[in-house]
């Protein structure tokens, strides 16, 4: 960026209070469309809206794909129909791919319409893939040579175009299925008579259509190549998967599951309308209102102890707070272990063992600590005694819900990542709970 964006986020805002609108046709102007498309998702929608008709005609889809869904679309239904014609002028087929969702049908029609028939062809075969397979996202810009080309026909094809991210040739035989990759630095030097199989990568990862979107990106990530080749269950070359397209879809995953944690959707606008925000969060607060009677009903099966031992109320939520970030550290791990695919059948016995222990040197060495204290605190070694023991279960059962609960419902296929962390709260809040205060009855009362 020209300025940082809280500078630009001002300049842009204040430009209509002190006259200085030409300021703004200036910035979008100079700004590339990844820094506009975060200026815009940063303003008013009102705000946006004018800034909007200030971007260039040709930033404007460039910009549109930057951008999250739902501000997205607030510009899409300002655009005038009539603009949509020459903003789909020479739009490629993975363009479209990213806009789709956000398009109405009309207009993915229209956009369909100017496109030429390879490109239309593009479009419709990455549409038989489902978002999160990475088939959908495949780049078709590809350097491909039949298995008998020869060094002097590599250089012929990279003097005529080399797509970004490339640096390997792929080859292929006469049904078109993916055999070699060929560097472009091993063509550079060699004798133009050579065969290209003999100067052919040893080993290269292959991306498979159908495979989840997020575990083949993490695999070109780690694969030391600019990109990998994909190929249908044949083995037919489809195309390939480059750098660019695995990172954005690797941070987009993670930022959907940052935003699912709190049961919000990745696409929010931070502007969107006060009653769309209060719906979509409603759904998550009530969810969490459930699980907080269910800790409170069991609480409420004590009340006749907390009556008369106080300090049992004062000390709670010390308990309920150890569980429930012991828990939250395991299960952090645990779910970042399966987005990685880490955790398997053959390790999480082993992996539960080892949080167990963990688990169980932490309860020891807190309980102390909290026994201690509890113990000065109130002048009583038995309240001391009762805490002590109640914090040293809790963050065992914490460390066996943070293993077990991410694996039963990433089994059940349900995002570990969305519904974890209050599934494990309750799980802490009430064996906290019904330890503490059950060891309170029996010893203290």
């Amino acid at each position: 960026m020209t300025d940082p964006l809280p500078n630009l986020i001002q300049e842009v805002v204040a430009a209509p209070l002190t006259g200085e609108t030409d300021s703004v046709a200036h910035i979008m102007l100079e700004e590339d469309a990844s820094d506009i498309a975060l200026l815009l998702e940063s303003i008013p929608v009102e705000q946006r809206l004018a800034v909007w008709n200030e971007v260039p005609r040709h930033k404007k889809i460039d910009v549109l794909v930057a951008m999250r869904g739902d501000p997205r679309e607030v510009l899409i239904d300002a655009t005038e129909n009539d603009e949509w014609q020459q903003l789909f002028t020479d739009m490629d087929a993975e363009i479209l791919l990213e806009l789709a969702d956000s398009l109405p049908d009309r207009l993915v029609e229209s956009a369909l319409a100017v496109m030429n028939k390879q490109q239309r062809k593009y479009f419709q075969d990455a549409s038989l893939f489902a978002d999160n397979q990475i088939g959908h996202w495949l780049s078709h810009e590809v350097l491909v040579l039949p298995i008998s080309a020869k060094v002097r026909d590599a250089l012929r094809l990279i003097r005529r175009n080399v797509p970004d991210l490339t640096d390997c040739i792929f080859l292929v035989n006469r049904a078109g299925h993916f055999t070699e990759a060929v560097r472009l630095t091993s063509v550079f030097g060699a004798p133009e008579h050579l065969p290209l199989v003999e100067i052919s990568e040893e080993y290269i990862d292959v991306v498979k259509v159908d495979d989840d979107s997020v575990n083949a990106s993490r695999l070109v990530q780690r694969a030391g190549y600019m990109a990998l080749p994909a190929v249908d269950s044949n083995n037919v070359l489809q195309g390939r998967v480059d750098m660019i397209t695995a990172s954005e879809l690797v941070n987009e995953n993670y930022e959907r599951q940052v935003m699912s944690s709190a049961g919000m959707d990745e696409d929010e606008d931070l502007f969107a309308p006060v009653r769309k925000s209060a719906k979509s969060r409603a759904v998550w607060l009530g969810i969490n209102l459930i699980t907080a009677f269910l800790a409170s009903w069991f609480i409420g099966l004590f009340e006749a102890t907390l009556q008369q031992v106080v300090a049992l109320a004062v000390l709670m939520p010390v308990v309920a707070s150890m569980g429930g970030i012991a828990g939250s550290q395991t299960l952090t791990l645990i779910v970042r272990g399966l987005a990685l695919g880490q955790v398997t059948r053959g390790n999480r016995n082993a992996l539960l063992q080892k949080e167990l222990r963990v688990g169980g040197l932490n309860g020891v060495i807190w309980a102390v600590v909290i026994g201690i204290v509890a113990f000065f605190w109130f002048s009583d070694p038995l309240l001391g005694l009762v805490i002590a023991l109640a914090i040293l279960f809790n963050i065992i059962a914490a460390a066996l819900a943070g293993v077990s609960l991410p694996i039963i419902l990433d089994k059940l296929k349900i995002d570990p990542a969305l519904s974890g962390s209050v599934i494990l709260t309750t799980v802490t809040d009430i064996v906290g709970f019904v330890a503490f205060l059950g060891l309170g009855t029996l010893f203290l009362l």
